[in-house]
This record gives C-alpha cells, sequence and structure tokens, in this order.
C-alpha cells in the first residue's frame, strides 16, 4: 500500500478489503468506478459522479484477461497507471486498487459466473466467453472492494445490462448507476480503442454516430420499422467504407431481445472494425 498524490494505491486484495473494511465501519458508503486504465474523459466523468454519490470514491485498474479473446488486444491493450494517477489527481479519488492478475486469479482458479441470455446477442455473439469474463471478474472487484454504488458507462450497454442482471439475481446490495456516453465534439464515443485510430481511420468513425443519429431521427419522423432503419445505418457506414460489421441491430433495450417495430427504449447498437480496430456505439430510441 502506497499514497501518491493523496491517493492510497492498493495491489493486493487483502489490504482492500482491510481498507473497505474499516471505511463501512465508520459508517462511510464506498462508490466504485472499475476500469482497465488508459483513462480518458469518459472514466473521469463517471469518478465525477461516484464522487458526488458515496464519500469514498475507490476506482480499479485492471486488465482483465479472461474477457478477451485469443486474437484480440490483451497483450497491446495501454498500461500506464502512473499517466491514469496524473489523470485523476484532481478529482478526488481516495484509493486505487491495482492488483496483478495473479491476485485476482489465483492458482487453480475455475470458478466463473455467467448471466446466460443476455450474453448471448451482439458482442456475446462475436466475442465468446467475453461476458463470461466481464461477469465474473466485476463480481470478484465487488467481493474485493465491498461498494455501495458502482458506476458504469452507458457506451458498454451490453455490459451494463449484464451487471445489473447479476447483482439483481444473486441479491446484491449494490446499486449500479449507468452513466451517459461522453462524445468527442464531432460525435466519435470516447474509448481507450480510439487510440490505435490512425489519422485516416478516426475520420471515418465519426461515421458510427452519424448513423445512429440518423435513425433517430427518422424514427421520431415515424419510421418504426426495424430493418429499414438498420439498412439506413449500415448504407451510412458503408459510404465511409465501413464495411467489417460485427453487428448493426435494434434490440429491446431491458431484455435486448429482437424486434420488427422499434419502440421507445429500445436500443440501437452497433459494432464495426475501423482498420484493425473494433469500436461499439450505441443510442436509446
Amino acid at each position: 500500500m502506497t499514497e501518491n498524490n493523496k491517493i492510497t494505491i492498493i495491489d493486493n486484495v487483502k489490504d482492500m478489503q482491510v481498507l473497505s473494511n474499516n471505511i463501512k465501519k465508520e459508517g462511510r458508503i464506498i462508490s466504485f468506478v472499475p476500469t482497465m486504465g488508459a483513462l480518458h474523459e469518459g472514466h473521469l466523468s463517471l469518478m465525477r459522479a461516484a464522487k458526488k454519490k458515496g464519500n469514498f470514491l475507490v476506482v480499479s485498474i485492471f486488465v482483465n484477461p479472461t474477457q478477451f479473446g485469443p486474437n484480440e488486444d490483451f497483450n497491446k491493450y495501454n498500461r500506464d497507471l502512473d499517466g491514469d494517477i496524473k489523470k485523476i489527481s484532481d478529482i478526488g479519488v481516495d484509493a486505487v486498487f491495482f492488483p496483478n492478475v495473479d491476485e485476482i486469479y489465483p492458482e487453480g482458479s475455475e470458478t466463473y459466473v455467467e448471466v446466460e441470455e443476455l450474453q448471448k446477442p451482439l458482442c456475446g455473439q462475436y466475442r465468446p466467453g467475453h461476458f463470461k469474463g466481464v461477469a465474473t471478474v466485476v463480481l470478484k472487484l465487488f467481493n474485493i472492494v465491498k461498494p455501495d454504488i458502482a458506476i458504469f458507462g452507458e457506451k458498454d450497454y451490453q455490459q451494463l445490462l449484464i451487471i445489473k442482471k447479476m447483482v439483481r439475481d444473486l441479491h446484491l446490495e449494490i446499486e449500479i448507476v449507468g452513466m451517459p456516453i461522453i462524445r468527442e465534439k464531432d460525435g466519435l464515443a470516447l474509448s481507450s480503442r480510439n487510440a490505435y485510430l490512425s489519422d485516416e481511420d478516426r475520420a471515418r468513425a465519426i461515421a458510427l454516430s452519424v448513423s445512429l443519429h440518423e435513425i433517430e431521427k427518422r424514427y421520431k419522423e415515424g419510421n418504426k420499422n426495424v430493418s429499414n432503419l438498420v439498412q439506413l445505418g449500415i448504407e451510412i457506414l458503408n459510404k465511409s467504407s465501413i464495411n467489417d460489421i460485427d453487428y448493426f441491430e435494434i434490440r429491446n433495450g431491458s431484455s435486448l431481445g429482437s424486434e420488427k417495430e422499434a419502440q421507445p427504449g429500445d436500443v440501437v447498437a452497433i459494432a464495426a472494425r475501423i482498420g484493425n480496430t473494433r469500436l461499439i456505439d450505441n443510442t436509446k430510441l
């Protein structure tokens, strides 16, 4: 356990649990923002919201190996603890939990948790095992940090639904709060993976948010046919030479079930590769 700019940095499970137990004995409310580092303004907005909802703020930085597929970017994922600490130095974070993989997955670990139905569509279809890894690590972090409130971004919409369902199904006494997507001025959703984009790919990536905006506009004008709306969105992506599309779908905003006619609260969700970078985005109708 060390201190940096008045932020306590903890690298092991036992010390984090002891600290959380002591904070709870004082009657204080622990708010929690789990991250994989490579922090950007989207993460910082979650932390500011969490600071308002509790009086002891914990941020975790852990690149979770179990949510990456064999051909994904686990090894090249940006890791810069010092840089991340500088970014959060004026937010009021009280503790950063920064464990290594062996702390979270001790030798011989074989216990996992899955939310069976919500993990199947969208990203679950294209990233098998991803949400099993997400749900497992989030449950582990909840058991270690022991938060009263946890904040997640709505950009990872399916992940947010899965975590809410896990908390409900397992009777965890944690309030899960989703916060709106933070975007660049041109509409691109903030993501750690944006750093992988070339200038040319970065310019093309704007088409994701443009397509979502156009679908919202057409929906408000009365076009509720899901097939037509999705085709419109795909055509907008194609015009920007975005052709490697995992999915472009309109789904029920609670169950992620398929729809033929778009309804209020439905989510429009995209996953596409631009260059070698897979980006996701969404909006709710």
